[in-house]
């Protein structure tokens, strides 16, 4: 196991079938496992929303998505791309043990994300949208400050 309880998904299960541990290690362990499901959530959310984004026609959105009214098709196309890649990059490069800094970098990615959409939303009057961007803000920035 690397330190810093962090790495590929496979010392997680490693570590569990090891018997007692330190407090200190025990709490690495824990921390590791809840930063991989906040990782978890977050990939499958971002991958999803993202490929809406950049695979649906602008119309099919509005709908469910007011705030694409101030983008063009491309930006919000863009922007799927963005999330989808970011959603890799959440699990991808530490799952493999590949380019790690790049799993911390996608979450304080999306932690600015979160920020930008905060201020289109609370712009356009949107206010019941804050709530979720603050918790995926706060889980990105779990993420970020867990893996740097």
């Amino acid at each position: 196991m690397r330190g810093r309880g962090g790495g590929r998904a496979g010392a997680v299960v490693a570590e569990l079938g090891e018997g007692p541990k330190s407090l200190a290690e025990d709490l690495g362990l824990a921390m590791n496992v809840a930063l991989w499901i906040v990782q978890g959530v977050l990939a499958a959310v971002y991958l999803a929303a993202g490929l809406a984004k950049a695979t649906q026609p602008r119309e099919k959105l509005a709908p469910t998505m007011g705030w694409i009214e101030d983008f063009s098709p491309g930006q919000v196309k863009a922007i799927g791309v963005i999330e989808a890649l970011g959603a890799v990059g959440l699990v991808l490069p530490w799952a493999t043990g590949i380019a790690e800094v790049l799993t911390p970098v996608a979450a304080a990615g999306f932690v600015v994300v979160r920020i930008l959409a905060s201020v289109v939303h609370a712009r356009r009057n949107e206010y019941k949208n804050l709530p979720v961007n603050v918790i995926r803000l706060l889980l990105a920035l779990f993420v970020a400050i867990g893996r740097f």
